[in-house]
């Protein structure tokens, strides 16, 4: 029980009750049954406690500290089964120098991808249970035609969302609200079954962290040192690289990307203010002045690799933050997953844009060959940017501008979400997806886990065995 509290009792800043009655542990049921136990039982009792700032409260309960060290131990497990199968392949495959054991190592990695992908959402299923709630641009700039709205959402005969038919070529940019923002964006891949081919720009010093660091290695996540001027380059090879790949094996792919640069903070907000004044405009009011030139070279970079790329806007709002405050105060990955109260219900208003034909990105009509990095006899040379180091300024400002009027409308959208509780307006019909955060299968748990490598490891000994007589 969060808090020891009853979800009839009322909340105090005291702490628990001193009798508590209620829920009782299963007798006999197996781990699963336990865990949705576990889920069902703190969902009820989060509903009041998540509009509470995590530092008004009550104290962490016994249960509460079991269920935060179930949960270490949980996806602790699981990553590293996953890093472990991600050594085994590399280490049976990679070296081979057949093109088949190539193909298979790449294969291999996207399922090791997807398995984490899935881990992340029995997370949510099992500790922290919730659900997007997906409303889509109608009318404004970026909007879904009323065709693809209606057939958006994939479901299951009990009527539940299982997937969601959105482009499977895409940078994805949101605003940056609190840590969990990124785990939910991914579970949103899920659904667009783009999971597997997910890629996340991180600070060079996470590289080296045990497990989860050389995990996201194998994941061709690209690492930046955060200095502009040695990133730049590294960073338009590795997207023109993944972007090639893309195309030339008609795999998915999502590039995940949070132009602020940071969460909105107390730390961070005047620093935004500062810009602002610099620039001789007005401050957001919910968001922070967005970054441009990083968003400017990603999409330089890909959209000549990837000519059906593109760009999903998508303005993230969560319940029970006030107007100016800030989500960390409220959410944090401890909170959601050690404490047990996640928001119940993220929304994601989506926009859509050609990167071709609605981006202002500049003039792709000239390139240079660039050699890719890594040297291996199998990679090409691709179309690098010439312009790379240098965008000519006009071009930058205008893209500057057109991100920016983004943002002042993802302003307006959360200012209309404070007022109103949704995204849509008033005018516009109110067409909302929710997509609980749940497998799509039970056999998906297994996958999570990445027990499915010992027949992967027998597949592809026998396939070596077989090209090697």
């Amino acid at each position: 029980m969060i808090y020891g509290i009853h979800a009839g009792q009322r909340l105090t800043k005291a702490g628990p009750p001193a009798s508590i009655h209620g829920s009782v542990w299963p007798k006999t049921a197996d781990l699963t049954s336990s865990l949705s136990y576990i889920a069902n039982d703190m969902t009820v009792e989060s509903k009041r406690i998540h509009a509470i700032e995590i530092s008004n409260r009550p104290p962490r309960s016994w249960s509460q500290t079991f269920r935060a060290i179930l949960f270490v131990l949980v996806f602790d497990f699981a990553c590293l089964m996953i890093n472990a199968s991600q050594f085994v392949i590399l280490l049976s495959l990679r070296p081979l120098p057949f093109l088949r054991a190539k193909s298979l190592y790449d294969a291999g990695i996207r399922l090791s991808e997807g398995a984490f992908a899935s881990l992340l959402i029995l997370m949510c299923q099992w500790f922290a249970p919730t659900q997007l709630r997906i409303t889509l641009e109608q009318d404004g700039l970026g909007a879904f035609s009323q065709d693809e709205i209606d057939n958006i959402a994939i479901r299951g005969i009990d009527g539940r969302v299982l997937g969601l038919n959105l482009p499977r070529k895409s940078v994805l940019i949101a605003n940056h609200q609190v840590y969990a923002d990124w785990w939910y964006a991914w579970c949103l891949t899920y659904f667009m079954d783009t999971h597997r081919d997910v890629c996340i720009v991180l600070k060079k010093s996470l590289k080296w962290i045990p497990v989860i660091g050389w995990g996201m290695q194998f994941f061709n996540f690209i690492f930046l040192a955060r200095s502009w001027a040695s990133d730049r380059l590294y960073l338009v090879k590795q997207l023109a690289l993944l972007g090639r790949r893309a195309q030339e094996h008609d795999t998915p792919l999502t590039f995940i990307l949070y132009p602020e640069g940071t969460l909105v903070s107390p730390d961070t907000r005047p620093i935004s203010k500062k810009y602002a004044d610099k620039l001789g405009i007005s401050d957001m009011t919910y968001t922070l002045l967005p970054r441009s030139t990083g968003l400017h070279y990603s999409l330089r970079a890909l959209s000549p690799c990837v000519p059906t790329l593109q760009l999903l806007d998508i303005t993230v709002a969560y319940p029970g933050i006030p107007p100016l405050r800030y989500g960390q105060s409220y959410y944090t990955l401890r909170s959601i997953f050690f404490d047990r109260i996640p928001p119940p219900i993220i929304h994601m208003h989506i926009r859509r844009f050609d990167v071709a034909k609605e981006v202002p990105i500049g003039n792709m009509s000239q390139g240079i060959s660039g050699t890719l990095p890594n040297g291996s006899p199998h990679e090409k040379t691709v179309q690098v940017d010439m312009l790379e180091a240098d965008v000519p300024e006009d071009e930058r400002r205008i893209f500057d501008v057109w991100l920016r009027e983004r943002w002042f409308e993802k302003d307006q959208l959360i200012q209309r979400f404070h007022d109103t509780g949704s995204f849509s307006s008033p005018l516009e019909k109110h067409h909302k997806i929710d997509v609980p955060l749940q497998l799509r299968h039970k056999s998906e748990i297994l996958n999570a886990f990445c027990f499915f490598i010992p027949p992967i490891i027998g597949f592809a000994w026998a396939q070596i065995r077989r090209l090697a007589q």
